[in-house]
C-alpha cells in the first residue's frame, strides 16, 4: 500500500534557543553518545561517563557522574517513576549497566543513589552493544551485541536482589534492534541486519527457538516500537513495515534511505541520509561512530508520515546530520552533530483542516477527524464542506451522500434550497426521507416530501414511506393532510389507522372515499366510546346511504348491547382450527368487510390459520382466495354508560321508519331507565300519528291502531296533555277519547262526538259512561233533539234516556219539557208515554205527602196535649219497686215526671245538688240526645256558610232550605 503524494506543514518548526553557557556540552564534537526522555525531562548520556537532566526551559537541571569509565551509549527512562538505566561502554572491558533513583540522594556526594549495578556479560569477546530494550517494571532487560547476541537479564534490579543474565539468541548478523512486546507472554522481538524473529522469554512457549517473522532485517535505529498497536515498525529502503506475534503486516511503500525511525503519537518519524551519499543498505556501523565525520556537513530529510492515512504530515531538509530524536511534553525535539535542537509542534487540529480545505482533501480531512475522535458535530461540518463542495462540481448524488452522513448537525433549510430544482427531485426526496429517519423533520419537511412523491406519482415510496415500521418518524396530521390532498385517500386512512386516530379514519372513509358500509364496517370495530363519537357525528349520512345497518348500531348501543365485532383471516374450504374460538359460529363478512380489511388493518383481527399449511405452489392461490368472516364468540358486552336516548333523535330526521325501528327496540330494552321512558313512549306515538298521517285507509288505520294501543296500555309512562296535543294535531280522535277515558273525563269524551255530530259515538258514549256519569242522559236529551236529523239517528235511543232520566230523576218534568221545546224537533207524540207517567207519578207523591202531614199534625196535636196536662194537672205514680234496684219502694222517694221511682239512696246524689237537678237516669240518655241536636241546629243556624255550600252543592236546592228550615235556621231558640 502506497503512501500517496500528500505532503503538508501540519508541524511548526523552531530552532530550541539554549541558555548561554549551559548548552556547551551539546556543540562538543562525539560528546553526546546518548538521549532519551521521560518524566518531564530530557536526559543526556556524554562520552565522559557524565549524565545531564535537562527541563523543558533547556536549562540542566542536575548532573552527575553515572559511570567513571567508557561513555554512556544507552539510558532509559522508567515512565511514571524517578528510575534511571544508563549502559556505559569501554571496548576493553564488558559493558556496565546502572540503575539509578533520581529522587534519591546521596548526602556525601549530592548526587541520585544507584540501586544495583551489574556487569553485562556477551559471552564472547568484546563487541559494542547494538541494541537495548527494558521492560516498565524493569524485571527484565534485553541487549542486543552487535556479535549477533542477545542477552537477557532477568532480576530485581531496583532493590539490587541480584539478576541472572542468559544469552537468549545468537546470529552471524549484528543486532539492530530489539523491542519487548509484555503481556500474559512475554515477547521479544529481535532486529538483524538479514532477518526479524520474535522469541519468547517468559510465559506459555518459553524456551523455543526463536520464530522468524521476515528473512529482511533492518539497520541500526530503523527499529521502533508503536506502543499502541503493540506492534514494531521496521524502515528499510523500499518501504515500511509493521510485524505483529503472527507475522508482517500490510506494508506501506515509502522509497529512500532510512537512517533512524521513531515513533511520535500517530506519526513514524524517519530520517532519510542525503541522497548523494546514499548506500545501498543503510550502514548498521553508523551508530557506533563509523562515517560521522564524512557526513557531518551533510544534510538529512526529515519526514513524519502517518502510514494509516497515509500522507507526509511534515518533510524539510535539515542542514546537518540527526543526532537523537525524543519526544516530551507533547512536541517532538531532533538533535543535530552540530549541537542544534529543532522543536516540532504539531498545528491545532483546526488549522490542520483549514490546509486540507485548501486543497479540497475532504475525505482526508474526514478520516483524520474519525483518527483524531472528533465528536459527531465537528466531524458533520467537515463533512457538509465536503457536499458544498461537490454541489459545486454538479456532483449532485455524491454530495446528497455527504449531507446525509452530517444530517445530525446540518440546517435542513440549506440542503433542501439546494435542490428544489425539479431536476433533483431525487436528490432531494432522499434527503427529506432521511431526515424523517433521524426524526427531525417539521410538518413542513413532511409536507413537502408528500409533494415530491405526488409529483412523481410514485405510490409505491408513499407507501413505503407511510408503512415503513417502528416509531412515528413524521407529523402525523401533517402526513394525513397532505395525502388526503393529493386524492390518496387510502394512504391516509391507513396512517390514521395505524396510529389510532379513529375519528381521522372515518372522516377519510366517508368525507374523501365515499365508502359508507366501510365506515359503518369499521365503527362497528371501535372501543364503545370512541364508536359512540363517531357514529354521532356522522349518523345522518349513514342513515341515508346505509339506514339498516346504521340503525342496528344504534339500537345495539342505546339498548346496552354493543359488542365491538371481531373478525378472523381464513381460508374458504379449509378447515378451522376449534381452539381458535371460531367454531361454528362463523360467517362470511360482507363486502364492506372485505374491501376495509383490504385497505387497512381492522381492529381486532386476528390471524387464522389453515388446519394444514399449503405447499409452495398452493400458497399464492390460497392468500388470495383468503377471506374475512366475522367471529361469533358469545362474549359479554363491555360496560360503558349508556347514554339517554333522546340524544340520538336528531339523527333520524328523514328517517321515520329507522327511527320507528329505533324507538321500539329501546322500549323493549331491559337496559331502560324509568326516566328515559316518557321520551321514547311520547316520541314512538308521535311517530305513529307521523306515519298514519302519510297512510291511506288500511295502512293509516294499522298505523293509527299502533298509536292507540301504545298508550292504551296500563301506567305508560307518558304525558297525557302531549297525547292530547300529539292527537289533536294529527286528527286522531281515539287518542283524545282514550286519554279522556283515562282521566274520567267521560263529559268531554260525548261531548267531542256531540261536536263532531257523531250520533253512533254519542251513543256508544252514553251507553259506556252513562252509568257512572248520569250528566250524560240531559245532554244526551238535548243533543238528540238538537236538530231533526240527529233524532232520526238516535230513534228510540230517545225513550231510553226519557226512561232514564225519569227513573233516576235527573231532571224535573219541567225541564225536561223546557229541553224538549228548545227546538221544536221533538213532537207531544213521542213524550206522551213520559208525560203521562210523570204526571201520575206527581199525584202519587202528592197524596203521600198528604197523607204525611195529617199524620204528623194529629202526633204533634197529642204531644201539645200532653205537654198541658202534666203542666195543670196532677200525676199519680203508682209504682211499687225501685228502678235501679228490684227492692219494694221506701221512703225516701224520688219520683220523676217520666214515672219512673227510685229510692233516694239508689241515685247517689250528693245532698247540697239542687234537687230541680236531677234528672231519671233512665231518661237522661234520651234528654242528653235530643239536647245535643238542639244544640246544634242551633249552632248551624249560625253558620251562613254552610247553608250556602250545601245549596250550591246540592242538585234540589229546595229540599235544602227546607231541611234547613226545619232546623230552625229560621228562627234561634234556646237548647234548653
Amino acid at each position: 500500500m502506497a503512501v500517496t503524494p500528500w505532503q503538508f506543514k501540519f508541524f511548526d518548526v523552531a530552532e530550541v534557543k539554549l541558555p548561554d553557557g549551559e548548552s556547551s556540552f551539546l556543540s562538543e564534537a562525539g560528546n553526546i553518545t546518548s538521549v532519551i526522555s521521560g518524566s518531564e525531562s530530557i536526559f543526556f548520556g556524554s562520552a565522559d561517563g557524565l549524565v545531564r537532566i535537562v527541563s523543558q526551559a533547556f536549562k540542566v537541571v542536575r548532573s552527575f557522574k553515572a559511570h567513571d569509565v567508557g561513555a554512556i551509549t544507552h539510558m532509559k527512562q522508567i515512565q511514571g517513576t524517578a528510575l534511571l538505566v544508563t549502559i556505559a561502554e569501554d571496548l576493553s572491558n564488558e559493558p556496565v549497566l546502572k540503575v539509578w533513583a533520581l529522587d534519591k540522594l546521596e548526602k556525601k556526594t549530592g548526587i541520585p543513589r544507584c540501586q544495583s549495578t551489574l556487569t553485562i556479560q556477551n559471552g564472547r569477546k568484546q563487541f559494542p552493544i547494538s541494541a537495548f530494550a527494558a521492560m516498565e517494571d524493569l524485571s527484565q532487560l534485553a541487549v542486543g551485541f552487535a556479535n549477533g547476541a542477545v542477552t537477557v537479564v532477568r532480576g530485581d534490579l531496583i532493590h539490587d536482589r541480584g539478576a541472572r543474565q542468559r544469552t537468549v539468541f545468537e546470529s552471524e548478523e549484528p543486532i539492530t534492534g530489539i523491542e519487548f512486546r509484555e503481556g500474559n507472554i512475554t515477547t521479544l522481538y529481535i532486529a538483524t541486519t538479514g532477518r526479524i524473529v520474535t522469541l519468547v522469554i517468559s510465559g506459555r512457549g518459553q524456551g523455543q527457538p526463536a520464530k522468524s517473522l521476515d528473512e529482511s532485517g533492518c539497520g541500526v535505529g530503523c527499529m521502533a516500537v508503536d506502543n499502541t498497536a503493540r506492534d514494531v515498525v521496521v524502515g528499510r529502503t523500499d518501504a515500511i513495515y509493521y510485524y505483529g506475534l503472527h507475522g508482517r503486516g500490510p506494508p506501506y511503500a515509502y522509497e529512500g534511505e532510512k537512517q533512524l525511525i521513531s515513533i511520535f503519537k500517530d506519526y513514524v518519524v524517519i530520517v532519510s541520509p542525503p541522497k548523494s551519499n546514499a548506500i545501498p543498505r543503510a550502514n548498521p556501523l553508523r551508530s557506533f561512530g563509523i562515517g560521522a565525520t564524512d557526513d557531518a556537513f551533510n544534510t538529512s530529510t526529515f519526514t513524519l508520515l502517518n502510514t494509516e492515512l497515509r500522507f507526509v504530515a511534515h518533510q524539510e531538509q535539515i542542514p546537518s546530520q540527526v543526532k537523537a530524536i525524543v519526544s516530551e511534553w507533547g512536541d517532538l525535539f531532533v538533535l543535530t552533530m552540530d549541537g542544534k535542537i529543532f522543536k516540532y509542534r504539531e498545528k491545532a487540529f483546526a488549522q490542520k483542516l483549514d490546509i486540507l480545505y485548501q486543497r479540497n482533501l475532504y475525505i482526508l480531512a474526514i478520516n483524520l477527524a474519525q483518527k483524531a475522535g472528533l465528536d459527531s458535530s465537528q466531524q458533520n461540518v467537515i463533512l457538509r464542506k465536503f457536499g458544498d463542495y461537490l454541489y459545486q462540481k454538479q456532483d449532485y448524488d455524491t454530495a446528497m451522500q455527504q449531507y446525509l452522513k452530517a444530517i445530525d448537525n446540518t440546517e435542513p433549510s440549506q440542503v433542501i434550497r439546494k435542490f428544489l430544482d425539479t431536476q433533483r427531485i431525487h436528490n432531494l426526496i432522499e434527503y427529506l426521507e432521511e431526515l424523517h429517519d433521524h426524526h427531525k423533520a417539521t410538518s413542513d419537511h413532511t409536507t413537502l416530501l408528500l409533494n415530491c412523491y405526488a409529483k412523481l406519482k410514485d405510490v409505491e415510496k408513499l407507501e413505503e414511506f407511510i408503512k415503513s415500521p417502528g416509531d412515528l418518524k413524521f407529523d402525523l396530521d401533517t402526513a394525513i393532510s397532505m395525502c388526503r390532498q393529493g386524492g390518496y385517500y387510502d394512504q391516509a386512512a391507513y396512517l390514521a389507522r395505524k396510529h389510532d386516530e379513529h375519528e381521522l379514519v372515518v372522516d377519510i372513509l366517508i368525507e374523501d372515499s365515499r365508502r359508507y358500509a366501510e365506515a359503518l364496517a369499521y365503527i362497528w370495530r371501535l372501543e364503545p366510546e370512541v364508536a359512540y363519537f363517531n357514529l354521532m357525528k356522522y349518523a345522518t349520512v349513514l342513515l341515508e346511504q346505509c339506514p339498516k345497518d346504521t340503525t342496528q348500531i344504534f339500537i345495539d348501543y342505546y339498548t346496552g348491547t354493543f359488542r365491538p365485532k371481531k373478525d378472523a383471516i381464513v381460508i374458504p374450504n379449509s378447515p378451522v382450527s376449534s381452539g381458535m374460538g371460531m367454531g361454528m359460529g362463523l360467517g362470511v363478512a360482507s363486502n364492506a368487510v372485505q374491501n376495509l380489511a383490504a385497505l387497512l388493518p381492522l381492529p381486532y383481527m386476528n390471524v387464522n390459520t389453515v388446519a394444514s399449511p399449503p405447499s409452495a405452489g398452493e400458497q399464492q392461490t390460497t392468500l388470495s382466495q383468503a377471506q374475512i368472516v366475522e367471529t361469533s364468540v358469545d362474549e359479554p358486552a363491555p360496560e360503558y354508560k349508556i347514554p339517554k336516548p333522546r340524544t340520538a333523535f336528531s339523527a333520524f330526521v328523514d328517517h321515520a321508519q329507522e327511527f320507528i325501528v329505533f324507538l321500539e327496540a329501546c322500549i323493549q330494552s331491559s337496559n331502560l331507565r324509568e326516566d328515559d321512558k316518557v321520551d321514547l313512549y311520547t316520541t314512538l306515538f308521535e311517530m305513529y300519528l307521523h306515519t298514519a298521517s302519510s297512510k291511506k285507509d288500511g295502512e293509516r288505520i294499522e298505523w293509527e291502531n299502533k298509536a292507540k294501543k301504545l298508550v292504551e296500555g296500563q301506567n305508560i309512562p307518558i304525558d297525557t296533555s302531549n297525547v292530547l296535543l300529539l292527537s289533536h294535531l294529527s286528527n286522531f280522535r281515539d287518542g283524545t277519547i282514550l286519554v279522556r277515558e283515562q282521566q274520567g273525563l267521560h263529559f268531554d269524551i260525548f261531548r267531542s262526538y256531540t261536536a263532531a255530530n257523531d250520533t253512533a259515538g254519542a251513543i256508544r258514549a252514553l251507553r259506556k259512561y252513562g252509568p257512572e256519569e248520569p250528566a250524560l242522559y240531559p245532554a244526551a236529551l238535548a243533543y238528540f233533539t238538537s236538530s231533526s236529523d240527529i233524532l232520526a239517528e238516535a230513534g228510540e235511543e230517545l225513550n231510553t234516556v226519557l226512561k232514564k232520566i225519569d227513573n233516576d230523576g235527573l231532571m224535573a218534568p219541567l225541564q225536561v219539557i223546557q229541553t224538549l221545546s228548545t227546538n221544536g224537533v221533538a213532537t207531544m207524540g213521542m213524550i206522551k208515554h213520559y208525560l203521562s207517567t210523570t204526571i201520575e207519578r206527581e199525584r202519587q207523591e202528592i197524596a203521600t205527602n198528604r197523607r204525611t202531614i195529617e199524620t204528623f199534625r194529629s202526633d204533634t196535636e197529642t204531644k201539645r196535649a200532653e205537654l198541658q196536662s202534666l203542666a195543670t194537672k196532677p200525676v199519680v205514680f203508682q209504682a211499687t219497686r225501685c228502678q235501679a234496684c228490684p227492692a219494694p219502694l221506701d221512703l225516701p222517694v224520688v219520683h220523676f215526671m217520666c214515672k219512673h221511682s227510685f229510692h233516694q239512696r239508689c241515685l247517689s246524689t250528693a245532698e247540697d245538688v239542687d234537687q230541680e237537678s236531677v234528672e231519671c237516669p233512665l231518661c237522661s240518655g234520651q234528654n242528653q240526645t235530643v239536647r245535643a241536636i238542639r244544640r246544634a241546629q242551633v249552632e248551624s243556624a249560625e253558620r251562613h256558610d254552610l247553608f250556602k255550600d250545601a245549596i250550591k252543592r246540592s242538585k234540589d236546592g229546595f229540599a235544602v232550605v227546607s231541611e234547613w228550615f226545619g232546623r230552625g235556621v229560621m228562627g234561634v231558640g234556646t237548647v234548653e
